[in-house]
């Protein structure tokens, strides 16, 4: 009943901070500038959904035997993640405007969570070796999710101004230079931890093909070669706009089926 009671709670914050963000963005796309005050509700809500998050994290996933990782608990784990790092990095970039999307999808995976993990629950007793590489890939696929929608909505914006087409969602986001600086500044981060997720990796993973890890290891692997790519490209040739979007999206594409997709098939179609 408790941990019923705290998703409840978490998720109407959760779809009330998308309702705040939405509300900015059309007094933004009216020429009209959002007040203080609602910045702080906002930020207030945003920072109340992510503590009752974790609190719900703990409960249920974390017991007295171990953890339990089913794909939704991983699903709830990174959309918290999401919503922290995005929190945390909205306090001095302006890319709040992405928790429109970010911040109900984190309210939904709250609801399956609950209504569905509990068929694939699991505790089973983790190394701390292998859960702290477990950690960096979730914050690597969490910074790299909020890069890929940062580069969705730069191509937008990118197709819009070139079409003469300034929408009001257009409108709302930064100048296409600090919209371009912020998504490399982002996927320099994941890709940070990134490496050192498929570093610690290679310490921790013991039969790849035995643990139905093959696959899994290989798109990450090629994800973490476009990211490096993308960022070689940038510092030494410029790379901005369009192409930065394209390869942002194409990588981190890649990961989802590594990390997500593969999780899922394995789970819930194989039953593995």
């Amino acid at each position: 009943m408790l941990v019923a009671a705290i998703g409840l709670i978490t998720t109407v914050l959760y779809f009330t901070g998308g309702a705040l963000l939405m509300q900015r963005l059309r007094m933004g796309s009216g020429g009209a500038t959002p007040p203080a005050r609602g910045r702080t509700l906002l930020f207030s809500v945003w920072g109340g959904a992510i503590i009752l998050h974790a609190l719900l994290l703990y409960l249920h996933v974390f017991s007295a035997n171990g953890t339990g990782m089913g794909v939704f608990s991983v699903v709830s784990m990174v959309a918290w993640l999401i919503a922290f790092f995005l929190l945390v990095v909205s306090i001095r970039y302006p890319i709040h405007i992405l928790g429109i999307l970010l911040l109900p999808f984190a309210g939904v995976t709250v609801s399956l969570e609950l209504a569905l993990a509990g068929d694939l629950h699991t505790a089973t007793a983790v190394d701390p070796s292998l859960r702290a590489h477990m950690l960096l890939a979730m914050i690597a696929f969490s910074l790299l999710t909020i890069a890929a929608i940062q580069a969705a909505l730069l191509a937008l914006q990118n197709y819009s101004l070139h079409n003469h087409r300034p929408g009001g969602l257009i409108r709302a986001l930064p100048p296409l230079s600090t919209m371009d600086s912020m998504l490399f500044h982002v996927i320099g981060w994941g890709f940070i931890f990134l490496t050192a997720a498929l570093v610690t990796g290679l310490f921790v993973l013991e039969d790849l093909f035995a643990q139905h890890l093959a696959h899994k290891v290989v798109f990450a692997i090629i994800a973490w070669m476009i990211f490096a790519a993308l960022l070689i490209g940038r510092f030494r040739f410029g790379w901005r706009g369009r192409l930065a979007a394209r390869w942002t999206l194409i990588g981190f594409a890649l990961l989802f089926v590594a990390y997500v997709g593969s999780k899922m098939v394995l789970e819930m179609i194989l039953g593995v």
